[in-house]
């Protein structure tokens, strides 16, 4: 048997590629966008790539599945559990198998059984491998998806704070405890695949380690020592991460299936002369490093370095009009792969960043100050602190005169913040910061500050800061 782990650490995603050598053929399980990745490795190996499994319909990424049954005519063995709501609605178009609790299948010797874990989302199944090849007659490891992680299990809020189906949260989480009651009936030696890491929204407290075991997760995930159900669906729905807004985007693409991209698909640099049209019907990102965006950019852009792109790209930009990227030619391609993983479709092209710096177009700067600049008018309420950070961090600590306006958000919050006033923007080192400065120039406010080192520089020069109180239980 063959098993190839594949990690996309933007997005905390992992998928995996399950291979019969006898038979020379092979699955992929929960393939992401960028199905390149498989294809090479199913050649390399001397394997064909006949199938895809999917745990669910993921709401973080878009999902591989339906390019790879495009592209090479792979089948697909998709869930057919949970409500109506949450059926496929592309499987009709391929060769497709839909599977409950209970069924199996099999590639080449190698058998999939297939159980039903709801509580993530509704249809959210696990997939147990029996190398059958190998002369075994007991499963050796467990494909969980987004139910069983190392050190963590899927959260049941996602439908209900990123989708807005109100009322789902509760019923999820009560569904989530019974899974989890039903995987502690697993043998310890299973082997436990999930498909995150550390890093993804899908869960509190991810840990970093690629796979783990029935039995050591039985021993010490947290999730795992809740016997009584109301004390489970306490923990479970508490202090859970924010959940982004484009997730609920990615449930109805990955639903009704992504569009197919194409071996050959690519974009095109733009003639900068056509940027102030690109600016009035779409998005315009510059993904230039933010020191640089800070000394000279053009005005209505927003900037999103090519690192962080995938993390905020879902939060700030608007999926309804088309995106363009103010880049360095050959950060074009790169920088437009991560955006069509977050389900970002019409992709315009690229201006080049010199070409822009040059053109004079670049004509826009903000301030930037450090703690030691700054400290005395902020304690003076002589400008207003916006704190962008998550509100997780916030209520760790934070500077007393600040308002929390998580960076995420902040598009949806503008109209809460004054436009007569000096904005300083907070972040914890002054990164995030930086692209909520971007965002709110970009809407038309004038007098802003990046605070340089953030909230860990104005700790390090022994400033004030308070704690949030903890909510009073009623």
């Amino acid at each position: 048997m063959l098993l190839k782990y594949f990690y996309d650490q933007k997005l905390a995603h992992a998928s995996y590629m399950v291979g019969c050598q006898r038979a020379k053929v092979a699955i992929v399980v929960d393939p992401g966008r960028d199905v390149e990745q498989y294809l090479e490795m199913a050649e390399r190996e001397g394997v064909k790539l006949v199938a895809v499994a999917e745990t669910h319909i993921h709401a973080d990424y878009v999902s591989g599945a339906r390019e790879l049954a495009d592209r090479v005519g792979a089948k697909l063995y998709l869930s057919d559990e949970g409500p109506a709501d949450w059926k496929y609605h592309y499987v009709d178009d391929y060769d497709s198998e839909l599977v409950h609790d209970g069924d199996h299948f099999m590639i080449g010797n190698i058998r999939f059984d297939v159980m039903h874990t709801p509580g993530h989302t509704p249809e959210s199944i696990s997939f147990l491998l029996t190398d059958q090849g190998g002369g075994a007659d007991k499963p050796m490891g467990i494909f969980s998806g987004d139910f069983i992680f190392v050190g963590s299990i899927g959260r049941p809020d996602l439908l209900e704070e990123a989708a807005g189906l109100k009322g789902t949260a509760e019923p999820g989480a009560r569904d989530l405890f019974k899974s989890a009651e039903r995987f502690k009936s697993l043998p310890d030696y299973l082997q436990v695949w999930p498909a995150h890491g550390a890093g993804s929204a899908c869960g509190k407290g991810l840990g970093a380690i690629p796979s783990s075991t029935a039995g050591y997760e039985k021993l010490f995930n947290p999730a795992l020592q809740f016997t009584d159900e109301e004390a489970f669906v306490r923990y479970i729905l508490a202090d859970q991460p924010e959940a982004p807004k484009y997730f609920a985007v990615m449930k109805r693409v990955n639903k009704e299936g992504p569009l197919i991209l194409g071996a050959n698909h690519h974009h095109k640099m733009l003639d900068s002369g056509k940027l102030a049209d690109a600016l009035s019907s779409g998005t315009v990102i510059d993904l230039r490093p933010s020191p640089e965006f800070a000394k000279a950019h053009v005005p209505g852009t927003i900037n999103l370095p090519l690192g962080m792109l995938s993390a905020w790209a879902g939060w700030l930009v608007d999926y309804d009009r088309p995106t363009y990227l103010v880049c360095e030619p050959e950060q074009l391609e790169e920088a437009a792969r991560l955006l069509h993983k977050i389900g970002i479709e019409e992709i315009k092209g690229g201006f080049d960043a010199t070409a822009v710096r040059q053109s004079g177009l670049a004509s826009e700067v903000y301030a930037t100050g450090t703690p030691a600049d700054l400290a005395a008018s902020i304690e003076a309420g002589e400008v207003k602190l916006i704190d962008v950070r998550s509100n997780e961090e916030w209520n760790e600590g934070h500077i007393e005169q600040a308002e929390h306006h998580f960076l995420g958000r902040l598009p949806q919050t503008l109209g809460e913040l004054p436009r007569d006033e000096k904005l300083v923007i907070q972040c914890r080192s002054g990164a995030r910061s930086a692209i909520g400065a971007s965002v709110l120039q970009a809407a038309g406010f004038r007098s802003i500050v990046n605070l340089t080192g953030g909230y860990t520089a104005w700790k390090a020069d022994g400033l004030a800061s308070v704690k949030s109180q903890p909510a009073m239980s009623g």
